[in-house]
């Protein structure tokens, strides 16, 4: 036994003074850590400065309720308790009792207000004994960034968010997400914490050992403007035609800026919200949409011109042992006019007339204009385009008919548009861009400019082509009824089946996309507007051009009513060299030959009376304009107040 309490002994000493600091340094690790302290995320901005995202600060109040001594808590106890019943209109009786409780109960992380704003928490930090701190007073106070859309839930999706689980898996969707980890989030602080067990953890000290750095501000391209016209024209209609989902795009034709895109889809008690980035992310069979991009393959390769007589028979024709069909029989019609009414046929048989023994040639044209590739946006999950080509396992001998008319490949509606836009900019493909500037406070950190993925898509006379025809399928295509005096557009109508694999249940519930692409005005596009709407009822209607043409048409007509337009004038002073010229030769015989009559006729109206006024005539002026005759001829003498008159 005696030696047994000698080991004893022993180990303790050594405990003490040999390893004594390696485990109060784990000791202290264990219980007191440099926690890290979320930085402020940056702000997100529309174009005009427009706040779209911004983090909101929220506190949570607690109280160490065995850190105060006893005598102190005693005094303190009641004022603390009647400032908390002031502040939630609770009894005092309620927070006397609850914070008694919790010291006989010796709770060291008591609550006593949680997610409140930044001035609710100066007031209650300044409550008795809270205002002593962490040390004297027992304060504990927690910080937790709240993401907040001050536009609600218009563009939500796109201007995004980023989130992370109990289990550390990160949710990135939009502008939010995608410059989340580069530029908005910022650099967290250190503050000093005690663990004070249930995995709870209370500051030590009420200051940061390293202050949190905030995120830069990031400002899109989005217009609010824009983008609730937008929002509301989709909404409307999705609503009207109890439709799945949709989406609508609006971008600058020059720069690729987005000024608006709105992605909606149904829950399931039939509202409509910003589900998913439809418009970005989902790749579907684009339907007749993508006839401008096969019509536009044969001009190119010069296999037809717009002339070229095709026959789409009377609605119906056999490909390949499948039947191919119209809404109604056009007989034999010029290639321009097949586009312009939507001809399935006609389309089919262009590119498989010239195609069929080299779709090679097709599909390269396409690759040319790089329809194969994603986009490379500023966005995550953009989806990958599909452009089938021999050899393939989507491919077969129906391949090429079906790809004339927008059936066997897949694109994204922000990828069509890509291309419609192209087609405004005089053949140059821009990249879409939904970001122009990484700010911090007036400090510019990053700028981005226009993109440019393709210099030219075709040729000048393929490009004037199209846009004629694009701009006859709304004066007298397919997409006539959404044609306006007022205001000129441009584009193409899409209607395509969709989940249509089992053609007999197919037949049983029809379901169609609806679509519209173009660009306004015609002749001199601003803005490029693309309208994807998923399986509206067919009881209502199907076709794009009644589903969502009225949405692109409503785009651009409250976009001209309600966008001020500002022309921008160099100067005020215009020079017509020959009137000056005049004056100068007037002028000076004015000076020379003060009493000899100079000829006015040419002048502007006013200027002729400066002039002659000044050489103290009185002159009487009949009508307005420019002087067509005078009454004193030129070189003659005259007196002081004698009377001219101009005849205008």
């Amino acid at each position: 036994m005696f030696v047994f309490a000698l080991a004893v002994v022993f180990k303790l000493c050594v405990i003490q003074f040999v390893q004594g600091d390696v485990y109060r340094e784990l000791a202290e690790e264990r219980t007191i850590q440099n926690m890290d302290i979320p930085a402020n995320r940056g702000n997100v901005y529309s174009v005009d400065g427009s706040l779209l995202a911004t983090s909101i600060p929220k506190y949570d109040i607690r109280i160490d309720a065995i850190q105060p001594k006893q005598e102190l808590f005693n005094t303190l106890v009641k004022p603390l308790a009647d400032s908390l019943s002031r502040y939630s209109g609770k009894p005092l009786s309620y927070h006397l009792n609850k914070i008694k409780k919790a010291r006989l109960d010796k709770n060291r992380y008591f609550l006593l207000a949680r997610d409140i704003s930044y001035s609710d928490y100066i007031r209650i930090r300044n409550f008795p004994m809270l205002n002593l701190g962490a040390i004297r007073g027992g304060l504990i106070v927690t910080q937790e960034e709240k993401r907040d859309h001050p536009m609600g839930g218009i563009a939500e999706r796109t201007i995004g968010y980023e989130k992370i689980d109990e289990d550390g898996n990160v949710t990135r969707p939009g502008i939010d997400g995608y410059f989340g980890k580069t530029y908005l989030r910022g650099t967290n602080g250190k503050r000093l914490m005690q663990k004070i067990g249930n995995r709870k953890w209370k500051p030590i000290v009420d200051y940061d050992q390293v202050e949190p750095q905030d995120g830069y501000d990031v400002y899109t391209t989005i217009d609010v403007n824009i983008q609730d016209i937008a929002h509301h024209s989709l909404l409307g209609q999705l609503e009207k035609y109890e439709a799945d989902h949709g989406c609508a795009v609006v971008m600058d034709v020059k720069t690729g800026e987005i000024k608006a895109i709105s992605n909606l889809g149904r829950n399931q008690s039939g509202s409509y919200y910003e589900r998913l980035n439809y418009a970005v992310g989902e790749s579907h069979e684009p339907g007749s949409t993508f006839k401008v991009m096969a019509f536009m393959a044969a001009l190119e390769d010069k296999v037809i011109d717009t002339s070229t007589i095709v026959d789409t028979k009377n609605g119906s024709k056999r490909f390949y042992g499948r039947t191919i069909s119209d809404s109604r029989g056009h007989g034999k019609i010029s290639a321009a006019r097949a586009l312009e009414v939507s001809s399935n046929i006609g389309l089919a048989t262009i590119i498989d007339d010239h195609y069929s023994k080299q779709p090679k040639k097709f599909v390269n044209r396409l690759k040319s204009w790089k329809l194969h590739n994603k986009l490379g946006v500023s966005l995550i999950g953009e989806g990958k385009p599909v452009i089938p080509e021999p050899g393939d396992a989507i491919w077969s001998k129906n391949a090429l008919p079906s790809m004339a008319y927008g059936y066997n490949l897949r694109m994204t509606p922000l990828q069509t548009l890509t291309f419609y836009n192209a087609i405004a900019n005089d053949g140059e493909m821009v990249r879409p861009r939904f970001i122009n500037a990484v700010k911090e406070f007036d400090r510019e950190v990053k700028s981005f400019d226009k993109e440019v993925i393709n210099q030219k898509i075709c040729s000048d006379k393929t490009l004037g082509e199209i846009r004629e025809i694009l701009k006859n399928v709304v004066v007298r295509g397919t997409g006539q009824r959404m044609y306006s005096e007022n205001f000129s557009m441009a584009g193409k109508t899409g209607t395509a089946r969709t989940d249509y694999y089992d053609f007999e249940e197919w037949k049983k519930d029809r379901k169609y996309v609806s679509s519209f692409a173009g660009y306004f005005p015609a002749d001199n596009p601003k803005y490029s507007c693309i309208v994807v709407i998923h399986k509206p009822s067919t009881k209502v209607g199907f076709y794009g051009a009644d589903v969502s043409g009225p949405v692109f048409k409503r785009i651009a007509q409250k976009i001209y009513t309600e966008t001020p337009l500002i022309d921008e004038v160099e100067s005020l002073e215009v020079v017509d060299v020959k009137i000056e010229g005049q004056y100068e030769s007037f002028y000076k015989t004015s000076q020379l030959h003060k009493t000899i009559m100079p000829d006015v006729v040419g002048l502007p109206a006013m200027d002729a009376l400066a002039l002659l006024e000044n050489m103290g005539l009185k002159v009487n002026m009949r009508g307005t304009g420019t002087v067509k005759t005078q009454s004193i001829n030129k070189g003659v003498k005259v007196k002081l107040n004698q009377i001219i008159v101009l005849g205008t």
